[in-house]
């Protein structure tokens, strides 16, 4: 899988790619990942990308042709995706995550600055826009590198036991259950005597019941969807 990210700070990305499972990924050939900068692609002695916003306003805005020039000059695979992180698209989940890791070839990540980007790139150019949550970010690569970290580690090969992925959080709509280890005593705090009975068939009910119950606790609009799910109302 190939990913192309736009970013005017390719340095942001030198630690991440290189450490960890994704750096493993990346050197075991899962994933590629190419930097490029559309600094690169300005016509003017100044390499300017930002402009004054038209209109009137704070701040500047990214312009559209070095976004434009930086993206066409890429291979273009079969199925590909242009996605902009702006606070305007959609929020990132997990079956999100699922959907581009298997149904996609490539995927080309524009970062904005400054106010965001120029509205024609969203409009001709990009074909999903994406956000990280109900905040404002100083910049994209943030966003851009959780989706680059969240979709690898659904490669296959990127984890070593893939019946872990199946019982995370979000994958049933319910968060993850309590986790312990050694010492079965620290400080006064015992682990669970049920985790240590030894008794699989009850340590999984005690880990189901966790789960619901630290869902409701904590995400009551999560516990409603799996509760839809799990129990849908009977028809009448």
């Amino acid at each position: 899988m190939r990913f192309d990210i736009l970013t005017l700070f390719p340095e942001f990305f030198t630690s991440p790619l290189t450490t960890s499972l994704l750096g493993k990924a990346l050197d075991n050939g899962i994933a590629e990942v190419h930097l490029t900068n559309p600094r690169d692609f300005t016509t003017d002695k100044h390499h300017r990308v930002d402009d004054e916003v038209y209109g009137g306003g704070v701040g500047m805005l990214m312009k559209p042709e070095p976004i434009f020039a930086a993206v066409e000059s890429l291979p273009c695979l079969p199925r590909r995706q242009i996605v902009l992180f702006t606070p305007q698209g959609q929020p990132m989940d997990q079956p999100l995550f699922h959907n581009l890791a298997h149904e996609y070839d490539q995927l080309v990540l524009i970062c904005g600055h400054y106010e965001g980007v120029d509205e024609r790139v969203a409009e001709h150019l990009v074909t999903q826009e994406l956000s990280l949550g109900d905040f404002v970010l100083t910049c994209g690569e943030i966003p851009a590198l959780t989706l680059l970290n969240g979709v690898i580690r659904l490669r296959p090969g990127t984890v070593g036991k893939v019946e872990s992925l199946k019982k995370e959080s979000f994958e049933t709509d319910l968060l993850d259950y309590p986790q312990y280890t050694r010492p079965a005593e620290f400080r006064g705090w015992t682990v669970p005597p049920v985790l240590r009975s030894g008794n699989h068939a009850h340590i999984e009910q005690w880990r189901q019941e966790q789960q619901v119950q630290r869902t409701r606790d904590r995400r009551p609009d999560l516990y409603a969807k799996w509760l839809q799910k799990s129990h849908p109302p009977s028809e009448s």
